[in-house]
């Protein structure tokens, strides 16, 4: 597994990885779909990059990359990536029992609206998500515009939000393999009080850390 050290790479870049993306834990026939709480796969044998309070194992054929600050050493951001495409994701605290994800949904296109993008709303695997088209700069100057898919997960007192990019966002009917990798990832919220919808630490693994 390979963590880069770059504070100012792109989000669209491809990222590592190795792990059958079929195989979650078996307790019954009918196993629950994820994202996990990290209490549903303690003890399940599953080597999984701990960063903090995120857990991911390696998945087939997808890369998990951190974008890190190089002064400062804090992860910016954390995601998976292959050929077609990539789904940044992160953590927040949220109320037990609440709907965080239908909270911040109208907020999040709204934002969109407002820098002269779009937001649309469409059912999917997790519920209401939202398909996105942001205009953009080119690093030669030209204007294009950037699609992307935001997914919201609620869990137990955290949500997940993911981004999709590139092909699991124009192509959703047809890229469930992202999906299934999303829902591979684990959540580790904590006990400590925090406010609701503060981003939930990252950490860069201990043997990433030792790596100058």
């Amino acid at each position: 597994m390979k963590f880069r050290r770059k504070a100012g790479e792109s989000t669209d870049t491809a990222a590592e990885s190795a792990v059958d993306p079929t195989s979650t834990p078996a307790e019954s026939d009918t196993p629950p779909s994820g994202p996990f709480d990290v209490s549903q796969v303690e003890g399940d044998g599953i080597d999984r990059a701990d960063l903090g309070s995120l857990l991911v194992p390696a998945i087939a054929d997808r890369e998990l990359r951190l974008q890190v600050d190089e002064p400062t050493g804090q992860v910016r951001a954390v995601m998976l990536a292959g050929s077609d495409g990539a789904c940044e994701f992160q953590a927040f605290a949220a109320p037990r029992n609440g709907d965080l994800w239908g909270d911040v949904r109208p907020q999040i296109a709204a934002d969109m609206a407002r820098r002269g993008g779009e937001a649309t709303e469409r059912e999917g695997r997790w519920g209401t998500e939202l398909v996105c088209q942001m205009p953009v700069k080119r690093p030669d100057g030209t204007e294009a515009t950037q699609p992307s898919r935001i997914i919201g997960i609620n869990g137990d007192r955290w949500m997940l939000r993911a981004s999709f990019l590139g092909r699991p966002a124009l192509d959703p009917e047809n890229t469930s393999e992202w999906e299934d990798a999303l829902a591979q990832v684990v959540v580790r919220r904590g006990e400590q009080a925090m406010p609701v919808g503060e981003p939930l630490p990252v950490q860069l693994p201990d043997d990433a850390r030792r790596v100058r």
